[in-house]
């Protein structure tokens, strides 16, 4: 039950706070005086999408905070103990909406989700206005109605589940019979690529040896005389190096003779001269391995041009050339099984589509059995609302089957979606002698709110919520019509706490307690005001509901006469 709300810095609203009581409330007003903005508030704190436009002009903040009484026996009890709440003190909820749009929600003091506020509020009150009107005028919503009436929604989520996932198979099976379709083109391009990349016997780091056996074979006559002048500087010419060193080290094995610590320097240079010699050879051997052989030359080319193209085509580089070559073999061996894939995809669609079928086809029965249930508390509702004769039917009918629609979403009679097989539409004849049209078809908005007021007054009997709120229940309606939808109201405020926004006194009467809510200027500033009224001044606000602007002792008297006849 809603206890408590308070509104700050929101639309016109500066600074507003009511206690809502059990029973029915009624919330009346001049029109512009801020009802809707409350009802909008409402919808904020049980979880719709902020928007920073509704931020009192001047404000960096809006404000809004709602208190719920939890019975432990409530199912939403377990819900917020799930979520480690202590319910002891009730549920607290509050949304700050920011400018910047980093808006805050909390739960009983502790940060929160917008998620999570949806989770717990889903069952915690319900809301009947405009909107709901809307929603009727949808034939989709009708199939809703109908399941929520029936208590058969966990049966349609459970078909829901399966449906997304027989889906998913349904998009995979198709994928690969087009690769089926197109496997001998496929198959003849892989195998091109697999016998090209084989043909060509790559080595890993081939690439880089050829191209340092280029570039000596280019430049071989170049090689060859810098290897040939240095053996000839080294040892070969005369007065060379070697012959040189010689020299020195016998000049210096003769000073030993005087200065035996020169000894170890003669010796270094016999080593040194030992050293040089095994040099000139190595120099020697790589001077009769340098070739000038253009047909190499010419071999050396032709691989590096494959090696090149082949780079280009699969990677950029010989690694990724063979990388290439393996990916293309695992592809091969893949669509070797397609077959058996594609096969075996089809026996799980054909098993879990019988499944899915034969749910809908219980969902479907359960519908009809619950349509016709529906369809004559319906009109015995309205029968109490003064539409009495009116006929009310649900007409059931596949959906049609579309060139779109996959063979395993379908049955002899049409196609079958996360809601079922059906689709439903309510079908009135308010007048006697009419047919039956369908409800989206009623230009009356005094018979479509009476059927919303009677639709809501079935479905809170299987709803776990104890607050319902009503806004635009008098829509189009008025004079006695509106008193039965008074008594009607003040009949669901025995099982619910009602709370009612409503322009007509014939309804206002019925309230068990009366807010009116007023738009004042002041300081330059509109702001709008709730307060609660006793006896007295509910006469005053029935009978200004009653007569408009002038107020005269017959209107008084008649808004007295109104609350004691009640």
């Amino acid at each position: 039950m809603l206890q408590e709300l308070s509104i700050k810095n929101f639309a016109i609203i500066d600074d507003l706070h009511i206690c809502f009581p059990e029973g029915l409330t009624i919330l009346s007003g001049e029109t512009g005086a801020g009802k809707s903005i409350i009802i909008h508030a409402v919808n904020l704190l049980l979880g719709s999408r902020a928007d920073a436009g509704v931020i009192r002009t001047g404000s960096d903040t809006a404000v809004l905070e709602a208190r719920f009484q939890v019975s432990p026996e409530a199912g939403i009890a377990d819900i917020l103990k799930a979520h480690g709440f202590d319910i002891s003190d009730g549920l607290l909820i509050r949304r700050i909406i920011s400018r910047n749009d980093r808006h805050k929600t909390y739960l009983n003091g502790r940060i929160s989700t917008v998620k999570m506020l949806n989770s717990i509020t889903e069952n915690l009150a319900s809301i009947s206005g405009q909107h709901a009107h809307q929603l009727l005028l949808k034939e989709e919503h009708h199939l809703m109605i109908l399941d929520q009436f029936g208590g058969i929604l966990p049966l349609r989520e459970r078909v829901g589940r399966r449906y997304h996932e027989i889906l998913p198979l349904i998009r995979q099976l198709n994928e690969l019979r087009v690769v089926k379709a197109r496997q001998t083109e496929q198959i003849d391009l892989l195998e091109f690529q697999r016998e090209e990349i084989l043909k060509a016997e790559i080595v890993a780091g081939e690439d880089a040896a050829l191209e340092r056996e280029k570039a000596i074979l280019k430049n071989g006559e170049m090689l060859y005389q810098a290897v040939h002048s240095g053996i000839e500087e080294l040892y070969s010419a005369q007065n060379a190096i070697v012959e040189r060193l010689v020299e020195v080290k016998k000049r210096l094995e003769k000073a030993c003779e005087i200065d035996p610590e020169l000894c170890s320097r003669a010796q270094e240079l016999d080593d040194t001269t030992f050293q040089i010699e095994d040099v000139v050879e190595g120099l020697r051997t790589y001077l009769s391995n340098i070739q000038i052989d253009e047909k190499r030359l010419g071999q050396l080319n032709d691989r590096l041009d494959t090696l090149q193209r082949l780079k280009r085509k699969y990677g950029g580089s010989l690694e990724a050339v063979l990388s290439h070559l393996e990916a293309v073999e695992e592809e091969l061996a893949g669509i070797e099984n397609i077959s058996e894939t594609i096969a075996d995809l089809e026996e799980r669609l054909f098993r879990l589509k019988e499944e899915f079928i034969q749910m809908s086809s219980s969902l479907s029965e359960k519908r009809r059995e619950t349509s016709e249930i529906l369809a004559r508390k319906v009109e015995a509702e309205l029968d109490t609302l003064k539409m009495s004769q009116t006929k009310f039917e649900i007409l059931l009918q596949p959906i049609r089957v579309s060139e779109a629609t996959d063979p395993y979403l379908t049955t002899e009679q049409g196609a079958v979606n996360e809601t079922g097989m059906d689709r439903a539409t309510f079908m009135i004849s308010p007048n006697v002698g009419e047919s039956l049209r369908s409800l989206t078809s009623i230009a009356s908005g005094g018979e479509l709110s009476r059927v919303v007021l009677a639709l809501k007054a079935i479905l809170v009997q299987s709803e776990s919520v104890e607050t319902v709120i009503f806004d635009e229940v008098d829509a189009g309606i008025g004079g006695s019509t509106a008193e039965v939808v008074g008594r009607k109201l003040a009949s669901l405020a025995g099982y619910h706490q009602v709370i009612c926004i409503t322009h007509l006194p014939q309804i206002a009467k019925f309230g068990d307690h009366h807010f009116r809510i007023s738009k004042q200027v002041a300081y330059g500033r509109t702001r709008t005001t709730i307060e609660p009224l006793d006896d007295k001044d509910r006469v005053q606000e029935i009978a200004r509901m009653l007569g408009g602007v002038k107020m005269t002792q017959v209107t008084l008297d008649h808004a007295l006469e109104m609350l004691r006849s009640r």
